[in-house]
């Protein structure tokens, strides 16, 4: 017997719903069908929507659950750009960061950064001073804050477990962390909320084409089967590293225009590192940039950066990417001495950069990103980074614009707050949600997550007290943020709630799968189904998403 539903809560926004979402794909004609959801499609989705646009969105899996919720969970300049002199670049990326900490602050917060200078180093102390002076200067010196040096005593200061030998001093600058699927999934929401058509589990099978052009796409549901025809009178391939697959369906002979590159992070817990803040280090083992970041109670170690033609579904972590963060975390927090057993857990992303800019070492391939048009009219988008994907969405709205004709609307999407967004004061927004939920930590999660509409959550929890109680004692995690991703935000597997709407899945040691089950009861209870078959669907997701292959195809170079 299915489990008696929580009693509702209708906040007065409009919620994702999946199931009306699909029913709609085949009832109406649209001007823009955008494949694919991640960031950039998310976000294209949003800004064409923005626009007054008759605007769908189909994607395979779930809202970010490629690329997107695989990153560093970064928005930053670049600053390791510098040296491959992309300044264009970073001062993009600098404007856009700045905007997101404004339009998105719940989402988007500033990150200090130490970068400590070692004796010998391939970035000298007074290369790192004038990179960091050239970065401020790039971002019009308008970031939350100057850099700092730093002698060898203040660098210890800030960071007292990092290895003292040959410490010569160091600087601090500023960047911004964020949740890469959240970040994802707020931009599908305002794009729902603007009138988009948003599907996930909906993957395209074939392109319609109708006197030489795009008119739409065979579209499968990917829980029930059965196909639907989507119209439209511009079609937008944003599927990252899935995007070659997406421009073979318009021509089987077209060249590659994506090479991928693999990012590995691991999570590991933050006492055992013992670093304070987010720091910019260089690996020992060949002179890469990397990081370590604080993500509460835990650090993120990553990333690396190796050529990677497996297919995207097939990419995660091996034992040498292991074996190399952990190398140089060690390295760093001589204390530390983390073994694989301390990995909370790994993921493994797959940079889609443009095959054509992607010649040499991973790490010094282009970032840019290339907008292409098919003889039939597909537009592809490829390249880029999570930082400048605002930028990169209204590129590619402005190139829909021209392709449907007519007068051109402007964008935008560099004034309107994301989702929950619209915050006077973040401090005082986080105040108020521990007081509601009796727990600092649980508040200032509802509110890294929903913004200023973390009160959605807790009125659940006001209508079912039990709602309240947490998934995992030592997490902030509670069963009214499992409900809430079913009703109102189209969750539709215990992956969809456990990976992508929450973050939990990263931080529990068996990813959540204790959890599974009850978190599956739920699903049934709404959407139907079996208990069993989703508990399975989960244990294969977790597989594919957090395994450690032991024996890796090759054994890639981490030069650059």
């Amino acid at each position: 017997m299915p489990r008696k539903l929580a009693r509702e809560y209708v906040p007065g926004v409009y919620h994702m719903d999946r199931d009306r979402a699909w029913r709609a794909l085949g009832e109406r004609a649209f001007d823009l069908l955008v494949v694919g959801g991640g960031i950039n499609g998310a976000a294209i989705a949003r800004d064409a929507a923005l626009r007054g646009r008759r605007v769908a969105v189909v994607e395979a899996e779930d809202w970010g659950a490629g690329t997107s919720s695989r990153s560093s969970r970064l928005i930053h300049g670049g600053v390791r750009y510098l040296e491959h002199g992309w300044l264009p670049l970073v001062f993009e990326a600098s404007r856009e960061r700045r905007r997101l900490l404004r339009l998105a602050p719940h989402l988007v917060r500033p990150l200090a950064f130490t970068w400590p200078i070692y004796r010998g180093a391939r970035v000298p102390r007074w290369k790192l001073t004038a990179g960091l002076l050239l970065y401020d200067a790039l971002a019009l010196f308008r970031n939350v804050g100057t850099h700092r040096s730093f002698g060898r005593t203040g660098v210890l200061r800030a960071e007292p477990a990092l290895r003292p030998d040959g410490l010569t001093g160091g600087a601090r600058y500023w960047d911004a962390q964020t949740s890469d699927t959240r970040l994802t999934f707020a931009n599908a929401l305002d794009a729902v909320r603007l009138g988009a058509i948003a599907c996930t589990h909906a993957r395209v099978e074939s392109l319609v084409h109708e006197g030489g052009r795009i008119a739409g796409a065979v579209v499968r549901d990917m829980l029930g089967d059965a196909t639907t025809t989507v119209r439209a009178r511009v079609v937008v391939n944003a599927a990252g590293p899935w995007s070659d697959g997406v421009r073979r369906l318009d021509d089987p002979a077209v060249r590659a225009g994506v090479r991928g590159t693999k990012g590995v992070h691991l999570l590991v817990p933050r006492a055992r590192v013992g670093n304070v803040g987010a720091l910019t280090l260089i690996a020992p083992q060949d002179g890469r940039v990397w990081f370590t970041l604080p993500w509460g109670a835990f650090t993120i170690l990553g990333t690396t950066d190796t050529f990677d033609d497996s297919p995207p579904a097939e990419v995660r972590a091996d034992a040498r990417d292991v074996a190399y963060l952990l190398e140089a975390a060690n390295h760093h927090f001589p204390a530390a001495r983390l073994t694989r057993a301390d990995v909370r857990s790994a993921w493994a992303g797959l940079r889609p950069l443009v095959a054509s800019a992607s010649a040499g070492l991973p790490s010094s391939a282009s970032r840019e990103h290339e907008l292409v048009r098919s003889g039939s009219g597909l537009l592809s988008i490829t390249g880029g980074k999570l930082t400048t994907y605002r930028a990169m969405a209204a590129q590619v709205v402005d190139a829909v614009e021209r392709e449907l004709g007519g007068p051109r609307r402007r964008g935008a999407t560099d004034r309107r707050p994301l989702p929950g967004g619209d915050l006077p004061s973040l401090e005082a927004e986080e105040r108020a949600a521990a007081a509601a939920a009796g727990a600092d930590d649980v508040g200032r999660h509802w509110v890294a997550l929903h913004g200023s509409e973390w009160r959605t959550v807790q009125a659940r929890v006001a209508a079912e007290p039990a709602l309240g109680e947490r998934l995992v004692a030592d997490l902030p995690y509670v069963w009214a943020d499992v409900e809430h991703a079913i009703a109102a935000e189209g969750a539709c597997t215990v992956a969809d709630v456990l990976v992508r709407r929450l973050s939990l899945a990263f931080e529990c040691a068996d990813q959540g799968l204790t959890l599974a089950t009850a978190v599956a009861e739920r699903l049934v209870a709404r959407r139907g189904g079996t208990v069993n078959a989703e508990v399975t669907r989960y244990a294969e997701d977790v597989a594919r998403l957090f395994r450690i292959e032991d024996a890796p195809r090759e054994s890639p170079k981490r030069t650059g």
